[in-house]
């Protein structure tokens, strides 16, 4: 008997090289006042705009240069004016910060209104304006989801602004537009994708349809991700934007876990960026996981898999996945500035958190500060 479930996804989704060629036609259906959100350089934003503005639309571009913070998106809904549609072309930051612009423009008073942990929480009394996603990393997914994270540097904290109505009206995941991503940034954020469909996979929440995503997915982003760190090839750009795009549907509808309820926290406590953060947290939270739950046969398929795509026993996948890191140049947590006298603070409050909810198991306090340590 397979449980009831639901699964929300954007209204239309593209995949595939060349798919961005169509965005700007596209856009023009929904609104032609745009308000374009790019990132800290106009690489893909600056062709995006041109072509919008030859079809005739009004062009107002951001820039997002950093993960956004509550400061930089009261700033950027001060200054936005009345778009009729929000686009967003770059990596996650980028995507989120486009999403929460597109939810909050419309949306009566403060951000603190809507945003969860931190503020109060509530549902969007508007509905969000026409968003469009287009993704240049294959990391995050965030083209697909409905939800946009956003840092609250005051409360040590990075927070989630979510509404099913903030699923994008256009999703466009085009791998060309990630070709040449540097080698740190294709690390963290490949890992990244790489946790967000084994975390779904194994989750207390998963459900058919997101299985069948995460089982060709994780093994796909594995081998792609060793590929990438050996030189640049377009097949293993391919195979991580897929695999990007089916961690963000997946953890769209059956949640995450210990991974990112760590990595939340920790964002908001030392600023550090969330695929690297991520990246070297997966393989200790999979170890207490399945420490804890020693039967549970979804994290005995994922560690085969690892240790399939490196070459190594079973037993040895998961030492494996952080020496590969490592070599790569991903820091460990306290290279990245998370003191170990803060370990305490961080285990507690990720323990909060809403993507606890769908670890396979319940971890302490304890379990978690020793991820922490582990990670180190």
């Amino acid at each position: 008997m397979i449980a009831p479930f639901g699964f929300s996804a954007p209204a239309r989704i593209l995949f595939g090289r060349g798919q961005a060629e169509a965005a700007p036609a596209l856009i023009k259906t929904l609104g032609t006042s745009v308000l374009l959100v790019h990132g800290a350089s106009p690489r893909h934003g600056a062709p995006l705009t041109a072509a919008l503005r030859d079809l005739g639309c009004i062009v107002t571009c951001l820039s997002c240069a950093s993960e956004p913070d509550l400061a930089m998106l009261e700033t950027a809904i001060a200054a936005a004016g009345q778009p009729d549609v929000v686009v967003a072309i770059g990596g996650g930051a980028v995507l989120d910060m486009g999403k929460a612009l597109a939810a909050l423009i419309p949306a009566p008073g403060p951000v603190m209104r809507y945003l969860e942990v931190v503020g109060e929480g509530r549902r969007l009394e508007v509905a969000p304006l026409p968003f469009v996603a287009m993704a240049t990393t294959s990391g995050t997914g965030a083209e697909v989801t409905k939800n946009a994270v956003i840092g609250v540097p005051e409360a040590g904290r990075k927070v989630s602004l979510r509404d099913n109505r903030m699923l994008a009206d256009l999703a466009i995941t085009d791998p060309a537009l990630t070709d040449g991503c540097p080698k740190s940034v294709t690390l963290a954020s490949g890992l990244d994708a790489v946790t967000q469909v084994i975390e779904p996979y194994i989750s207390s929440k998963s459900n058919p349809m997101t299985d069948a995503l995460c089982r060709t997915a994780i093994p796909m982003g594995l081998s792609a991700l060793r590929q990438l760190m050996q030189g640049e090839d377009r097949t293993a750009r391919d195979q991580m934007s897929y695999v990007s795009l089916c961690g963000g549907l997946a953890l769209a509808n059956s949640g995450l876990g210990a991974v990112h309820g760590l990595a939340g926290v920790i964002g908001g406590q030392c600023g550090a960026a969330h695929g690297a953060v991520c990246g070297v947290l997966l393989p200790h939270v999979l170890r207490t996981n399945e420490q804890a739950d020693p039967d549970n046969g979804r994290i005995k398929e994922v560690r085969g898999w690892i240790a399939a795509a490196f070459d190594v026993a079973p037993d040895q996948a998961l030492d494996a996945l952080a020496a590969f890191s490592a070599q790569n140049g991903l820091l460990k947590l306290s290279q990245m500035g998370l003191a170990t006298a803060d370990h305490q603070t961080v285990a507690e409050a990720a323990g909060a958190s809403s993507s606890m909810r769908g670890n396979p198991v319940p971890l302490s306090v304890v379990q978690l500060i020793n991820v922490l340590v582990q990670a180190g």
